[in-house]
Protein backbone atom coordinates (compact mmCIF):
# COMPACT_ATOMS: atom_id res chain seq x y z
CA UNK A 1 0.00 0.00 0.00
CA UNK A 2 3.19 2.35 0.76
CA UNK A 3 4.17 1.27 -2.57
CA UNK A 4 1.24 2.12 -4.31
CA UNK A 5 0.97 5.50 -2.40
CA UNK A 6 4.69 6.73 -3.24
CA UNK A 7 4.11 5.91 -6.68
CA UNK A 8 0.67 7.62 -6.78
CA UNK A 9 2.68 10.91 -5.35
CA UNK A 10 5.53 10.71 -7.38
CA UNK A 11 3.11 10.50 -10.79
CA UNK A 12 1.27 13.58 -8.89
CA UNK A 13 4.34 15.59 -8.56
CA UNK A 14 5.44 14.84 -11.96
CA UNK A 15 2.51 16.32 -13.52
CA UNK A 16 2.68 19.60 -11.40
CA UNK A 17 6.67 20.01 -12.33
CA UNK A 18 4.98 19.59 -16.22
CA UNK A 19 2.36 22.16 -15.48
CA UNK A 20 4.76 24.44 -14.24
CA UNK A 21 7.28 24.35 -16.39
CA UNK A 22 4.26 25.35 -19.37
CA UNK A 23 3.53 28.12 -17.22
CA UNK A 24 4.91 31.56 -18.94
CA UNK A 25 4.76 35.25 -17.09
CA UNK A 26 4.73 38.26 -18.54
CA UNK A 27 7.12 41.29 -17.64
CA UNK A 28 4.52 42.49 -14.93
CA UNK A 29 4.48 39.05 -13.57
CA UNK A 30 1.17 38.00 -14.35
CA UNK A 31 0.34 34.11 -15.36
CA UNK A 32 -0.52 34.11 -18.97
CA UNK A 33 -2.26 32.10 -21.34
CA UNK A 34 -0.49 30.75 -24.37
CA UNK A 35 -1.69 31.04 -28.45
CA UNK A 36 0.76 29.10 -30.50
CA UNK A 37 1.13 31.47 -33.96
CA UNK A 38 1.50 30.80 -37.39
CA UNK A 39 4.04 32.70 -39.53
CA UNK A 40 3.40 33.26 -43.06
CA UNK A 41 3.85 36.04 -45.92
CA UNK A 42 0.34 37.07 -47.11
CA UNK A 43 0.75 38.63 -50.69
CA UNK A 44 4.24 39.85 -49.22
CA UNK A 45 3.12 40.90 -45.59
CA UNK A 46 4.32 39.54 -42.58
CA UNK A 47 1.54 37.98 -40.83
CA UNK A 48 1.86 35.92 -37.62
CA UNK A 49 -1.98 34.68 -36.63
CA UNK A 50 -3.17 32.00 -34.13
CA UNK A 51 -3.12 28.57 -34.86
CA UNK A 52 -6.33 28.43 -33.29
CA UNK A 53 -9.91 30.23 -33.22
CA UNK A 54 -8.60 33.37 -31.15
CA UNK A 55 -8.65 35.25 -34.07
CA UNK A 56 -5.60 36.47 -32.79
CA UNK A 57 -3.31 38.16 -35.96
CA UNK A 58 -0.51 40.86 -36.19
CA UNK A 59 1.46 42.09 -39.10
CA UNK A 60 3.53 44.41 -40.34
CA UNK A 61 2.33 47.43 -42.71
CA UNK A 62 5.43 49.35 -43.96
CA UNK A 63 5.66 52.09 -47.11
CA UNK A 64 8.59 53.95 -48.51
CA UNK A 65 7.95 56.26 -51.32
CA UNK A 66 10.89 58.05 -52.74
CA UNK A 67 10.11 61.20 -55.45
CA UNK A 68 11.50 63.56 -57.62
CA UNK A 69 11.01 66.73 -59.70
CA UNK A 70 11.97 68.79 -62.23
CA UNK A 71 10.37 72.51 -62.94
CA UNK A 72 10.34 74.02 -66.29
CA UNK A 73 8.63 76.81 -68.48
CA UNK A 74 8.36 79.79 -65.37
CA UNK A 75 7.59 83.53 -67.02
CA UNK A 76 10.34 85.21 -68.39
CA UNK A 77 9.30 88.00 -66.13
CA UNK A 78 10.40 85.44 -63.15
CA UNK A 79 13.30 87.09 -61.38
CA UNK A 80 16.27 84.36 -60.82
CA UNK A 81 15.68 83.42 -56.93
CA UNK A 82 11.98 82.99 -57.52
CA UNK A 83 12.58 80.63 -60.03
CA UNK A 84 11.25 76.93 -58.47
CA UNK A 85 14.05 74.54 -57.15
CA UNK A 86 14.17 70.65 -58.63
CA UNK A 87 14.40 68.24 -56.05
CA UNK A 88 14.24 64.67 -54.16
CA UNK A 89 12.38 63.95 -51.26
CA UNK A 90 11.58 60.85 -49.57
CA UNK A 91 8.48 61.24 -49.80
CA UNK A 92 6.47 58.96 -46.96
CA UNK A 93 8.55 56.48 -44.90
CA UNK A 94 5.88 54.80 -42.86
CA UNK A 95 5.93 51.95 -40.40
CA UNK A 96 2.50 50.91 -39.25
CA UNK A 97 1.82 47.54 -36.35
CA UNK A 98 -1.51 46.29 -36.69
CA UNK A 99 -3.12 43.51 -34.83
CA UNK A 100 -6.37 41.88 -34.77
CA UNK A 101 -6.82 41.19 -30.55
CA UNK A 102 -9.83 38.73 -31.18
CA UNK A 103 -12.38 38.51 -33.26
CA UNK A 104 -14.15 42.03 -31.46
CA UNK A 105 -11.24 44.13 -30.91
CA UNK A 106 -8.68 46.01 -33.66
CA UNK A 107 -5.35 48.05 -33.29
CA UNK A 108 -2.98 50.11 -35.22
CA UNK A 109 -0.13 52.46 -34.73
CA UNK A 110 1.23 54.04 -37.72
CA UNK A 111 4.32 56.82 -37.85
CA UNK A 112 6.28 58.13 -40.51
CA UNK A 113 9.79 59.43 -40.88
CA UNK A 114 9.77 60.94 -44.44
CA UNK A 115 13.21 63.23 -44.77
CA UNK A 116 14.04 62.31 -40.81
CA UNK A 117 10.50 64.19 -39.63
CA UNK A 118 8.79 62.35 -36.70
CA UNK A 119 5.12 62.46 -37.00
CA UNK A 120 2.19 60.09 -36.08
CA UNK A 121 -0.42 58.93 -38.64
CA UNK A 122 -2.87 56.47 -37.43
CA UNK A 123 -3.42 55.32 -33.63
CA UNK A 124 -6.68 53.28 -33.78
CA UNK A 125 -8.70 51.04 -31.12
CA UNK A 126 -11.61 49.56 -32.58
CA UNK A 127 -14.33 47.59 -32.18
CA UNK A 128 -15.57 45.15 -34.89
CA UNK A 129 -17.81 43.01 -32.87
CA UNK A 130 -21.02 44.15 -34.14
CA UNK A 131 -22.27 43.20 -37.83
CA UNK A 132 -22.25 45.48 -40.17
CA UNK A 133 -20.71 48.32 -37.83
CA UNK A 134 -17.54 49.18 -36.78
CA UNK A 135 -17.03 52.16 -34.27
CA UNK A 136 -13.19 53.27 -33.12
CA UNK A 137 -11.54 56.10 -31.29
CA UNK A 138 -8.19 57.59 -31.48
CA UNK A 139 -6.24 59.81 -34.63
CA UNK A 140 -7.85 58.14 -37.95
CA UNK A 141 -8.73 59.97 -41.37
CA UNK A 142 -11.80 61.30 -41.54
CA UNK A 143 -14.13 59.65 -43.99
CA UNK A 144 -14.97 62.82 -46.34
CA UNK A 145 -13.36 63.15 -49.67
CA UNK A 146 -12.66 59.94 -51.76
CA UNK A 147 -9.18 60.82 -52.89
CA UNK A 148 -8.02 61.73 -49.41
CA UNK A 149 -9.38 58.38 -47.73
CA UNK A 150 -7.90 56.85 -50.94
CA UNK A 151 -4.30 55.19 -49.26
CA UNK A 152 -1.28 56.77 -50.79
CA UNK A 153 -0.05 53.66 -51.83
CA UNK A 154 -3.08 53.19 -54.67
CA UNK A 155 -3.03 57.26 -55.79
CA UNK A 156 -3.51 57.23 -59.93
CA UNK A 157 -1.41 60.15 -59.37
CA UNK A 158 1.97 61.48 -57.00
CA UNK A 159 -0.23 63.89 -55.02
CA UNK A 160 -3.83 64.06 -54.39
CA UNK A 161 -5.56 67.03 -56.26
CA UNK A 162 -5.34 70.63 -54.99
CA UNK A 163 -8.86 70.91 -53.54
CA UNK A 164 -8.32 67.87 -51.29
CA UNK A 165 -5.27 68.91 -49.95
CA UNK A 166 -6.81 72.95 -49.20
CA UNK A 167 -10.34 72.69 -48.20
CA UNK A 168 -10.44 68.19 -47.32
CA UNK A 169 -9.85 67.45 -43.85
CA UNK A 170 -7.47 64.68 -43.19
CA UNK A 171 -6.76 62.87 -39.47
CA UNK A 172 -7.71 64.05 -36.22
CA UNK A 173 -8.70 62.75 -33.29
CA UNK A 174 -11.66 61.30 -32.23
CA UNK A 175 -14.41 58.76 -32.59
CA UNK A 176 -15.63 57.45 -35.72
CA UNK A 177 -18.82 54.61 -36.39
CA UNK A 178 -19.85 53.26 -39.59
CA UNK A 179 -22.43 50.86 -41.32
CA UNK A 180 -21.60 48.98 -44.54
CA UNK A 181 -24.34 46.42 -45.56
CA UNK A 182 -24.97 45.40 -49.56
CA UNK A 183 -23.81 48.70 -51.02
CA UNK A 184 -24.87 51.14 -48.30
CA UNK A 185 -22.30 52.82 -46.75
CA UNK A 186 -22.77 55.68 -43.65
CA UNK A 187 -20.58 57.26 -41.46
CA UNK A 188 -20.57 59.61 -38.74
CA UNK A 189 -17.15 60.89 -37.45
CA UNK A 190 -17.57 63.50 -33.83
CA UNK A 191 -13.23 64.50 -34.17
CA UNK A 192 -11.02 67.10 -32.19
CA UNK A 193 -7.61 68.44 -32.68
CA UNK A 194 -4.58 67.37 -35.16
CA UNK A 195 -2.27 64.97 -33.23
CA UNK A 196 0.70 64.92 -35.52
CA UNK A 197 4.18 66.46 -34.63
CA UNK A 198 5.85 68.42 -32.39
CA UNK A 199 5.07 71.88 -33.91
CA UNK A 200 0.82 70.94 -33.91
CA UNK A 201 0.98 69.68 -30.23
CA UNK A 202 3.00 72.87 -29.09
CA UNK A 203 0.07 75.19 -30.71
CA UNK A 204 -2.84 72.82 -28.58
CA UNK A 205 -0.41 73.59 -25.61
CA UNK A 206 0.16 76.96 -26.03
CA UNK A 207 -3.39 77.99 -26.62
CA UNK A 208 -4.50 76.10 -23.67
CA UNK A 209 -1.97 78.05 -21.47
CA UNK A 210 -2.81 81.59 -22.82
CA UNK A 211 -6.76 81.31 -23.62
CA UNK A 212 -7.78 77.95 -22.16
CA UNK A 213 -10.23 77.29 -25.08
CA UNK A 214 -11.99 74.32 -26.14
CA UNK A 215 -9.95 72.35 -28.32
CA UNK A 216 -12.95 72.14 -30.94
CA UNK A 217 -15.62 69.57 -32.29
CA UNK A 218 -16.19 68.92 -35.45
CA UNK A 219 -19.14 66.75 -37.29
CA UNK A 220 -19.07 64.77 -40.53
CA UNK A 221 -21.41 62.58 -41.79
CA UNK A 222 -20.77 60.63 -45.44
CA UNK A 223 -23.29 58.15 -47.22
CA UNK A 224 -22.49 56.29 -50.49
CA UNK A 225 -24.49 54.12 -52.88
CA UNK A 226 -22.58 51.43 -54.70
CA UNK A 227 -24.51 49.73 -57.59
CA UNK A 228 -22.77 46.91 -58.56
CA UNK A 229 -21.35 46.14 -55.29
CA UNK A 230 -21.56 42.49 -55.77
CA UNK A 231 -20.59 42.33 -59.45
CA UNK A 232 -16.81 41.60 -60.13
CA UNK A 233 -15.61 44.04 -63.04
CA UNK A 234 -17.89 46.87 -62.47
CA UNK A 235 -19.05 48.91 -60.32
CA UNK A 236 -20.16 52.74 -59.10
CA UNK A 237 -19.38 55.01 -56.22
CA UNK A 238 -21.99 57.69 -55.41
CA UNK A 239 -21.32 59.85 -52.34
CA UNK A 240 -22.09 62.92 -51.02
CA UNK A 241 -21.11 64.15 -47.35
CA UNK A 242 -20.96 67.53 -45.28
CA UNK A 243 -19.23 68.39 -42.52
CA UNK A 244 -19.96 71.32 -39.72
CA UNK A 245 -16.15 72.61 -38.21
CA UNK A 246 -15.01 74.58 -34.93
CA UNK A 247 -11.99 76.51 -34.38
CA UNK A 248 -9.47 74.41 -32.98
CA UNK A 249 -6.41 74.48 -31.11
CA UNK A 250 -4.50 72.50 -33.13
CA UNK A 251 -4.53 75.55 -35.43
CA UNK A 252 -1.70 78.13 -35.35
CA UNK A 253 -3.71 80.73 -34.41
CA UNK A 254 -7.35 80.07 -32.29
CA UNK A 255 -9.87 81.80 -33.98
CA UNK A 256 -8.10 82.15 -37.39
CA UNK A 257 -8.48 79.93 -40.58
CA UNK A 258 -5.64 79.49 -43.26
CA UNK A 259 -6.79 77.69 -47.04
CA UNK A 260 -3.38 76.58 -48.70
CA UNK A 261 -1.87 73.96 -50.86
CA UNK A 262 0.93 73.45 -53.12
CA UNK A 263 0.16 72.58 -57.44
CA UNK A 264 0.03 69.07 -56.56
CA UNK A 265 3.47 68.76 -55.94
CA UNK A 266 5.74 68.57 -52.34
CA UNK A 267 9.31 68.82 -54.13
CA UNK A 268 8.18 72.70 -54.53
CA UNK A 269 7.24 74.39 -51.05
CA UNK A 270 5.95 77.14 -52.68
CA UNK A 271 2.66 77.70 -51.86
CA UNK A 272 1.22 79.77 -54.33
CA UNK A 273 -2.26 79.95 -53.63
CA UNK A 274 -3.28 80.66 -49.92
CA UNK A 275 -5.57 83.04 -47.89
CA UNK A 276 -3.65 83.80 -45.18
CA UNK A 277 -5.01 83.65 -41.83
CA UNK A 278 -8.35 85.35 -41.54
CA UNK A 279 -10.52 85.69 -38.45
CA UNK A 280 -13.85 83.08 -38.59
CA UNK A 281 -16.58 81.63 -36.12
CA UNK A 282 -16.72 78.25 -38.25
CA UNK A 283 -17.20 76.88 -41.51
CA UNK A 284 -18.93 73.92 -43.50
CA UNK A 285 -17.34 71.44 -45.99
CA UNK A 286 -19.93 69.68 -48.79
CA UNK A 287 -19.01 67.31 -51.52
CA UNK A 288 -20.50 65.59 -54.06
CA UNK A 289 -18.48 62.19 -55.62
CA UNK A 290 -19.30 60.12 -58.44
CA UNK A 291 -17.01 57.08 -59.75
CA UNK A 292 -17.06 53.75 -61.44
CA UNK A 293 -14.98 51.58 -62.48
CA UNK A 294 -14.69 48.56 -65.61
CA UNK A 295 -12.56 45.68 -66.06
CA UNK A 296 -9.44 47.76 -66.52
CA UNK A 297 -11.16 51.31 -66.36
CA UNK A 298 -11.89 53.56 -63.72
CA UNK A 299 -13.45 57.09 -63.30
CA UNK A 300 -13.94 59.66 -60.95
CA UNK A 301 -15.27 63.29 -60.57
CA UNK A 302 -15.49 65.09 -57.41
CA UNK A 303 -16.74 68.66 -56.25
CA UNK A 304 -15.84 70.19 -52.79
CA UNK A 305 -17.01 73.39 -51.40
CA UNK A 306 -16.65 75.59 -48.40
CA UNK A 307 -18.28 78.62 -46.34
CA UNK A 308 -16.28 80.20 -43.85
CA UNK A 309 -18.96 81.79 -41.52
CA UNK A 310 -17.13 84.68 -39.98
CA UNK A 311 -17.49 86.45 -36.56
CA UNK A 312 -19.28 89.29 -37.59
CA UNK A 313 -22.00 86.39 -39.59
CA UNK A 314 -21.43 86.96 -43.15
CA UNK A 315 -19.86 83.99 -45.13
CA UNK A 316 -16.67 83.27 -47.66
CA UNK A 317 -17.36 80.73 -50.20
CA UNK A 318 -14.33 78.37 -51.41
CA UNK A 319 -14.89 75.68 -53.56
CA UNK A 320 -12.79 73.42 -56.44
CA UNK A 321 -13.39 70.11 -58.27
CA UNK A 322 -11.25 67.57 -60.21
CA UNK A 323 -11.62 64.18 -63.03
CA UNK A 324 -9.57 61.99 -63.28
CA UNK A 325 -9.46 58.47 -64.67
CA UNK A 326 -6.90 55.25 -65.34
CA UNK A 327 -6.63 52.65 -68.14
CA UNK A 328 -4.80 49.26 -67.64
CA UNK A 329 -3.52 48.47 -70.55
CA UNK A 330 -2.47 44.77 -70.12
CA UNK A 331 -5.79 42.84 -69.09
CA UNK A 332 -5.79 44.21 -65.50
CA UNK A 333 -8.92 44.95 -63.55
CA UNK A 334 -9.77 47.98 -61.03
CA UNK A 335 -10.57 46.99 -57.49
CA UNK A 336 -12.95 49.04 -54.88
CA UNK A 337 -13.32 48.58 -51.12
CA UNK A 338 -17.22 48.34 -50.60
CA UNK A 339 -16.70 48.54 -46.78
CA UNK A 340 -14.27 51.53 -46.51
CA UNK A 341 -16.18 53.01 -49.84
CA UNK A 342 -12.49 53.57 -51.50
CA UNK A 343 -10.33 52.27 -54.36
CA UNK A 344 -7.43 49.99 -53.16
CA UNK A 345 -5.21 47.82 -55.09
CA UNK A 346 -5.05 47.01 -59.05
CA UNK A 347 -4.98 43.22 -60.50
CA UNK A 348 -2.27 43.61 -62.29
CA UNK A 349 -2.74 41.57 -66.09
CA UNK A 350 0.62 40.03 -66.46
CA UNK A 351 2.90 38.15 -64.93
CA UNK A 352 5.55 40.85 -65.52
CA UNK A 353 3.10 43.78 -64.36
CA UNK A 354 0.63 46.31 -65.64
CA UNK A 355 1.13 49.43 -66.95
CA UNK A 356 -1.88 52.45 -65.73
CA UNK A 357 -2.31 55.31 -68.16
CA UNK A 358 -4.25 58.40 -66.59
CA UNK A 359 -5.41 61.57 -67.16
CA UNK A 360 -6.86 64.81 -64.87
CA UNK A 361 -7.87 68.07 -64.91
CA UNK A 362 -8.31 70.09 -61.73
CA UNK A 363 -9.75 73.40 -60.53
CA UNK A 364 -9.68 75.45 -57.14
CA UNK A 365 -10.86 78.55 -56.57
CA UNK A 366 -9.83 80.25 -52.69
CA UNK A 367 -10.72 83.84 -54.23
CA UNK A 368 -13.56 84.50 -51.98
CA UNK A 369 -14.00 88.00 -53.82
CA UNK A 370 -14.68 88.76 -56.53
CA UNK A 371 -12.57 91.98 -57.24
CA UNK A 372 -9.62 93.54 -59.22
CA UNK A 373 -10.00 96.68 -57.33
CA UNK A 374 -7.49 97.25 -54.20
CA UNK A 375 -8.69 96.16 -51.22
CA UNK A 376 -6.77 94.53 -48.00
CA UNK A 377 -9.79 93.11 -46.53
CA UNK A 378 -10.41 91.20 -49.36
CA UNK A 379 -10.03 87.74 -49.30
CA UNK A 380 -8.11 86.59 -52.63
CA UNK A 381 -5.88 83.12 -52.43
CA UNK A 382 -6.14 82.56 -55.65
CA UNK A 383 -7.05 80.26 -58.18
CA UNK A 384 -5.13 77.88 -60.31
CA UNK A 385 -6.34 74.75 -62.94
CA UNK A 386 -4.04 71.74 -63.60
CA UNK A 387 -3.76 69.68 -66.23
CA UNK A 388 -2.20 66.21 -65.67
CA UNK A 389 -0.80 63.30 -67.35
CA UNK A 390 0.16 59.84 -65.56
CA UNK A 391 2.01 56.81 -66.43
CA UNK A 392 2.00 54.15 -63.15
CA UNK A 393 4.36 50.63 -64.10
CA UNK A 394 2.48 47.79 -61.47
CA UNK A 395 6.05 45.80 -61.38
CA UNK A 396 4.41 43.41 -58.62
CA UNK A 397 2.05 44.06 -55.56
CA UNK A 398 4.27 46.02 -53.77
CA UNK A 399 6.58 47.53 -56.00
CA UNK A 400 5.29 50.43 -58.18
CA UNK A 401 6.45 52.98 -60.54
CA UNK A 402 4.74 56.64 -61.55
CA UNK A 403 5.60 59.05 -64.13
CA UNK A 404 3.71 62.28 -63.99
CA UNK A 405 3.44 65.48 -66.13
CA UNK A 406 1.54 68.37 -64.81
CA UNK A 407 0.85 71.94 -65.94
CA UNK A 408 0.23 74.53 -63.62
CA UNK A 409 -2.34 78.00 -64.80
CA UNK A 410 -2.18 80.36 -61.68
CA UNK A 411 -3.94 83.79 -61.80
CA UNK A 412 -2.18 87.15 -60.75
CA UNK A 413 -4.14 86.42 -56.92
CA UNK A 414 -1.60 83.20 -56.49
CA UNK A 415 0.71 85.65 -54.73
CA UNK A 416 1.34 83.32 -51.64
CA UNK A 417 0.30 84.30 -48.18
CA UNK A 418 0.68 88.23 -47.66
CA UNK A 419 2.01 88.44 -51.49
CA UNK A 420 5.21 86.50 -50.98
CA UNK A 421 5.60 85.59 -54.22
CA UNK A 422 6.25 87.36 -57.53
CA UNK A 423 3.03 87.23 -59.78
CA UNK A 424 3.23 89.31 -62.58
CA UNK A 425 4.85 92.63 -64.11
CA UNK A 426 3.64 96.47 -63.82
CA UNK A 427 2.79 98.90 -66.39
CA UNK A 428 6.60 99.13 -66.47
CA UNK A 429 7.91 95.87 -66.85
CA UNK A 430 8.93 95.26 -63.26
CA UNK A 431 7.92 92.22 -61.74
CA UNK A 432 5.90 93.34 -58.71
CA UNK A 433 4.06 90.86 -55.66
CA UNK A 434 0.93 92.91 -55.60
CA UNK A 435 -1.23 91.05 -57.70
CA UNK A 436 -3.59 94.88 -57.89
CA UNK A 437 -0.55 96.30 -59.54
CA UNK A 438 0.50 94.02 -62.04
CA UNK A 439 -1.06 94.22 -66.13
CA UNK A 440 -1.46 91.74 -68.62
CA UNK A 441 -1.09 87.80 -68.19
CA UNK A 442 -0.38 87.44 -64.56
CA UNK A 443 0.29 83.85 -62.53
CA UNK A 444 3.24 82.02 -62.44
CA UNK A 445 2.44 79.01 -64.62
CA UNK A 446 4.66 76.40 -64.82
CA UNK A 447 5.15 72.62 -66.38
CA UNK A 448 6.47 70.00 -63.65
CA UNK A 449 7.86 66.71 -64.37
CA UNK A 450 7.86 63.77 -61.01
CA UNK A 451 8.91 60.36 -60.74
CA UNK A 452 8.02 57.80 -58.00
CA UNK A 453 9.45 54.62 -56.78
CA UNK A 454 7.50 52.93 -54.21
CA UNK A 455 7.60 49.51 -51.80
CA UNK A 456 5.06 48.08 -49.47
CA UNK A 457 5.98 45.98 -47.61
Amino acid sequence: MRKVSLVFALLVAAAFTANAQNEQYNQYGVKVGVDPLVAEAQDGILVLRSKGDSGYKIWLDNRVQTDGAVFFGEPDWLPENEQISNGLSVRRARFAVKTQIDKNWYGEVDLDMANGMFELKDAIIRYTGLEKFQFQVGSFKEVFALQRNNSSRYLQFIERPMVCSALAPSRHLGFNANYYNKGLFLNLGIVGQEIEGEETRTYIEESSKAKGPDEGLSYTFKAVYQPGWNKENWGMHIGAAASYRNPKTSDETFGKIRYSTRNSTAINRKKYIDTGEFDFDHYLLYTGEIAGYWKGFRGEAVYIGNTTILPDGTSKNFFGWYVQGGYLLFGGTQRYDGAGAKFTRVKRGRKWGDVELCGRVEFLDLNADKALAGNDQKIMGGSSMAYALGLNYYINDHVKFQLNWQYNDNDRFCSGKGNKFYCGVNGAGTPVKNPYNTVGKAGVDYHMVAFRFEIDF
